[in-house]
């Protein structure tokens, strides 16, 4: 190369360890030597005539090479044992080399077989020519060799394996096990040192001692194989934190019961912890645990059948969960129309949760798990306030029909169905008949208990009768679950006849709160919640707020004073308290938003300087269901005063509203 001279050496490898090679010879006269394969290999290596460059010289294969190789680059770790008279003496090593058998003199017979056959092409083109055509010959002189291509050259492979080629063979003399010269060398491996006194540095524990003879080695860790994703080791597992050895297990398994997962992860796993991790993972279904949709389809996944998106598919998957928490059996066909998803997805989901039964359906894989239920009753109503919200939003993707929950939520009753309004109204009917002797008994009973010590002194109570239509529209109200209570039966739902919502168990008296309410540890817990929550997002919707009110209930601790029941009217009660104000949004008249998502609340005054910017704008939706920006900052610039920047307009506007279609809608009430 020209410019030879300019190329600089980025980086000069060594050889970390020399290599060895060992010749030992081959007894021919041994019965198991094949002569004849011994005469063919020497006559392939070195031709017909014998020389003293020939690797056989004896014109028979009479030695073998072997070849050192490195086992591993850390050998500090190893130790030669020798035991004698009950004593453990370990030498330390210092270097371990594995000799294994040379083949290069099949790389000589390769060379030879080309030779020969180059000669014989050149001797049959010699006679077809009769004499060879005069050539010119360029001679060239070398020029001088500079450093830089000097060093280039030493190192060179070829260098270094021609200078390995010409090193000289060293002569050794074996000596056998039982020989002297054996025996002499053998006892450099003895401490000579055998007594207790001496022995002061061996102070240490037995553990800590193996520690110092066998650190751990992360270099050779690195160098471990890498398993397969479908084979799990419970060995490496248990090097895991138990957050860790959780979601392997439930991601690997699908569905467990929480028994056998506290037998795999061992007997010295606290059972709080591992009760605490699982929530993470897993969702309760009949009393057993199975794992959640979005550990299974990361975010950035897609199905390998169809492409769909991993969101959708954690919905169609969450769907096929939530209809067997109300129902041993489920029906393929079912799922497919109402998720819309392919039939190899779904299959996928059943797979991992339920077995197929012949002329039946689906059937969940795990028999339900009722000592699971007993014992753990806080997780139980945790999780069934995580299946309310994933139902409400189901209900809403799919356009479902409310159903009442099961009265378990794990979920044993019958299988889900869709029932048409005049039925409803039918079974609210009937039930409302069967349970009429049962809720005036209730009625007297309550009354007995309000009257002296609740009602003050000179207020007279109005009661009214209620009328069979009205029965029946509150017996209907009465069979639809309570979103934000953590029991589903029906005397949960009603009380004195009346919905939850306005039962007199804690809620109102009168249309007011009850005295002394407010200095209750629930009514503090849940004005602390609303506060926080309106401090974050100023405008919310009743049915936004039940939902992450269900979320902070999951958060809690077990046994927490919010788990006693909050029901709607209590927590807008509270809502009002905290000094928000409901805004009275004129929805569309064929809106298709439900009662919760129509009631919109908002702060009102949060302490900073956008606070009247806010009213201002909250007046406007008062009025309006959709606005446009232009409209805004000219309302903000008329009552205001002065002249807005379009950062404030837009710090309102992010707090406040949503911008869909180029409109603009308060937070929770846009329907696309």
């Amino acid at each position: 190369m020209a410019n030879e001279e300019d190329d600089p050496v980025v980086q000069e490898i060594k050889p970390k360890q020399q290599k060895v090679e060992l010749e030992m010879a081959i007894d021919t006269l041994n019965p198991n030597y094949c002569r004849s394969k011994g005469e063919q290999i020497a006559l392939n290596v070195d031709g017909a005539c014998a020389d003293e460059t020939s690797t056989y010289s004896s014109k028979l294969m009479d030695k073998q090479t072997f070849c050192s190789s490195q086992t591993t680059s850390n050998t500090s770790r190893y130790a030669a044992a020798l035991y004698r008279q009950g004593e453990l003496h370990l030498t330390p090593l210092h270097g371990i080399l594995q000799l294994r058998p040379s083949f290069s003199y099949l790389d000589k017979a390769d060379a030879k077989h080309r030779e020969r056959e180059a000669a014989n092409e050149a001797g049959d083109s010699s006679q077809d020519e009769a004499e060879e055509d005069v050539k010119q010959i360029t001679v060239r002189f070398s020029r001088p060799e500079s450093e830089q291509a000097r060093q280039r050259r030493v190192q060179s492979y070829e260098f270094l394996q021609k200078k390995h080629a010409e090193e000289p063979w060293v002569h050794l003399h074996y000596y056998g096990l039982r020989d002297s010269r054996s025996e002499h060398e053998r006892q450099y491996l003895l401490c000579p040192g055998s007594s207790g006194v001496e022995n002061t540095e061996l102070v240490k524990s037995p553990s800590e001692y193996l520690m110092m003879l066998m650190p751990p080695s992360q270099e050779e860790e690195k160098d471990k194989p890498v398993a397969p994703s479908n084979v799990l080791s419970m060995a490496q597992l248990r090097t895991l934190p138990l957050a860790d050895q959780i979601k392997i297990l439930m991601k690997n398994v699908k569905v467990m019961p929480f028994a056998n997962l506290m037998s795999l992860l061992g007997p010295s796993v606290d059972s709080v912890a591992v009760l605490r991790g699982i929530q993470k993972v897993a969702m309760l279904v009949q009393g057993n645990w199975v794992v959640k949709s979005d550990i299974l389809y990361p975010k950035d996944s897609s199905s390998p059948h169809s492409g769909v998106p991993a969101e959708v598919l954690c919905r169609g998957r969450d769907f096929v969960m939530w209809k067997f928490t109300q129902s041993r059996w489920v029906v393929r066909k079912e799922v497919a129309t109402v998720t819309k998803l392919c039939a190899e997805d779904v299959k996928d989901f059943l797979e991992h949760m339920a077995v197929v039964r012949i002329n039946k359906g689906w059937e969940f894989v795990l028999p339900y798990d009722g000592e699971f239920i007993r014992k753990h009753p806080d997780v139980v109503q945790r999780q069934h306030m995580l299946w309310t919200g994933i139902q409400a939003k189901l209900e809403k993707v799919y356009n479902l029909v409310k159903e009442a929950m099961p009265k378990k939520p794990d979920g044993q009753s019958g299988p889900a169905r869709l029932v048409s309004g005049d039925q409803r109204v039918q079974v609210a009917k009937t039930k409302a008949q069967q349970n009429h002797a049962l809720l005036e008994r209730e009625l007297q009973r309550r009354k007995e208990q309000t009257q002296p010590s609740s009602v003050l002194p000179g207020v007279r109570i109005k009661e009214e009768p209620v009328s069979e239509e009205g029965e029946e529209e509150e017996e209907q109200e009465a069979e639809e679950p309570m979103d934000t209570s953590p029991s589903g039966g029906l005397n949960s739902r009603l009380a004195n006849g009346l919905p939850a919502g306005r039962a007199a168990g804690g809620d109102s008296f009168n249309g007011h709160p009850p005295p002394g309410c407010a200095s209750t540890p629930v009514a503090r817990e849940l004005r602390a919640f609303v506060e926080a929550t309106f401090q974050r997002q100023f405008v919310l919707t009743l049915s936004e707020l039940k939902r992450l009110f269900n979320l902070h209930l999951a958060s809690l601790p077990p046994g927490h004073t919010l788990f006693s029941g909050i029901s709607d009217r209590m927590l807008q009660d509270t809502v009002l308290a905290a000094g928000c104000k409901q805004i009275l949004v004129p929805f569309p008249p064929q809106t298709a938003a439900s009662p919760d998502e129509q009631k919109v609340f908002a702060l009102w005054e949060s302490g900073d300087m956008s606070d009247q910017h806010r009213q201002v704008l909250l007046e406007i939706f008062s009025k309006n269901y959709r606005v446009r920006r232009n409209m805004i900052q000219s309302r903000l610039t008329q009552e205001c005063g002065e002249d807005l920047s379009k950062q404030e307009v837009d710090k309102v506007l992010k707090d406040c509203c949503v911008s869909y279609g180029g409109m603009w809608y308060l937070k929770g009430t846009v329907q696309s």
